[in-house]
């Protein structure tokens, strides 16, 4: 269904105008003597009015529709569902190919991999993937974006100061992520740990000292929620049983040699845009931002691994395989997925979206090469060997 209002007080003043002046009608159709109508006490009269009112409701919200240049006939909805796209279909960034991984495919000489971790947690959430590339033009990432209803930047471990790498992908990303929404296209970005670093790093001005700290965190741990936490976008509507297992188990896979601190929000004036609704610390006791979304954009960032609680199974990382570390991680991507959802971008028809889907790829067995992921997709090989 398409809404023509998105505006909450738009719909409002048209609610109000079209109940209003049926009323006002209604009451020059009697004469202007309504209370001596009531005291006539007669069900076919009071009927009557019944039908007149909401003839006259329908004829005002179409005459009113079409003055405010709806698309024809709409219907407002006064609901606050959000969901709209049953069909959503995420972008996930890919990044240099990693130099152990390269050792293990001279051949091929792979430009670029994403995990497949990433690829399950989206698809588990009722979403498709379609894999970005880096090293190409801002015109690349405009046209691909205009097909897809949401962006995940993963982790993983490359530099930021790469040209044409993942860093200078994701600028151009989030640049046009912030054109279409203030175009009033909601347009979600999602990172995870070295994803969410580079949301705020890009959100810093992407400076020749990067705006993160060194740190050490290779544990599973709890969230420490913020007193407000309630009220972010992330966490509003998050049950009960989720957030008691984030706040009092150690359920959340951090992997990371860098951190976000509140001074890198303080240093870049970051505190007016961004809101951070948890903490967690590191091996050192190091305090440092665990989760956090912009206050205008819906951008989100986690600098945990939710996709490897249930898709990434190397025994030397003893990461949090429970039931309840799956049950409490699958809702980051449900929510962002769900974030997705309002987006309504798609591709041309299915012979283009089968074109672009991730399923033109095959994931590798990397878990048995001693790789940390158990599988990859790898994209544009610039050696000997040719693949889809």
């Amino acid at each position: 269904m398409k809404v023509a209002y998105k505006n909450k007080i738009v719909r409002n003043i048209i609610i109000c105008f079209a109940n209003d002046s049926a009323n006002l009608l209604i009451l020059w159709w009697f004469n202007g003597n309504f209370i001596e109508f009531v005291k006539m006490k007669v069900v076919p009269n009071f009927m009557e009015v019944i039908v007149v009112k909401g003839v006259l409701l329908l004829l005002l919200t179409l005459t009113t529709g079409y003055i405010l240049n709806c698309d024809g006939a709409v219907v407002v909805r006064l609901d606050e569902e959000k969901t709209i796209n049953e069909r959503p279909i995420i972008g996930v960034l890919s990044q240099e190919q990693s130099f152990y991984l390269h050792g293990k495919y001279p051949e091929e000489n792979y430009t670029s991999y994403i995990a497949a971790s990433y690829v399950k947690d989206i698809e588990a959430s009722g979403a498709r993937v379609v894999p970005i590339l880096i090293g190409k033009d801002r015109q690349y990432y405009r046209d691909i974006m205009s097909k897809l209803n949401g962006v995940l930047f993963p982790g993983g471990a490359t530099y930021f100061n790469q040209s044409d790498g993942y860093a200078d992908a994701g600028q151009y990303i989030y640049d046009i992520a912030i054109e279409l929404n203030d175009a009033g296209d909601y347009f979600p970005v999602f990172g995870t740990c070295l994803g969410f670093e580079l949301l705020i790093i890009i959100a810093s001005g992407r400076g020749e000292k990067e705006n993160r700290i060194r740190c050490y965190s290779y544990n599973n741990l709890p969230l420490h929620f913020t007193g407000d936490f309630r009220s972010s976008k992330m966490f509003k509507q998050a049950p009960e049983d989720i957030v008691d297992i984030l706040a009092n188990e150690d359920v959340t896979i951090n992997a990371h040699q860098f951190c976000i601190v509140d001074e890198n929000m303080e240093s870049h004036d970051l505190v007016k845009d961004w809101r951070v609704s948890s903490y967690s610390d590191d091996d050192y006791g190091v305090r440092f931002i665990a989760t956090v979304e912009h206050r205008r954009y819906p951008f989100y960032g986690v600098q945990f691994h939710p996709e490897k609680n249930s898709f990434e199974w190397k025994l030397s990382k003893n990461y949090a395989h429970s039931i309840n570390a799956i049950k409490a991680n699958r809702y980051f991507m449900d929510f962002f997925v769900g974030e997705c959802r309002r987006n309504l971008h798609s591709f041309a028809n299915a012979n283009e979206e089968n074109k672009y889907v991730i399923y033109n790829y095959e994931p590798h067995f990397t878990g048995i090469l001693g790789s940390m992921y158990h599988q990859c997709y790898f994209f544009e090989p610039r050696g000997n060997v040719t693949t889809k």
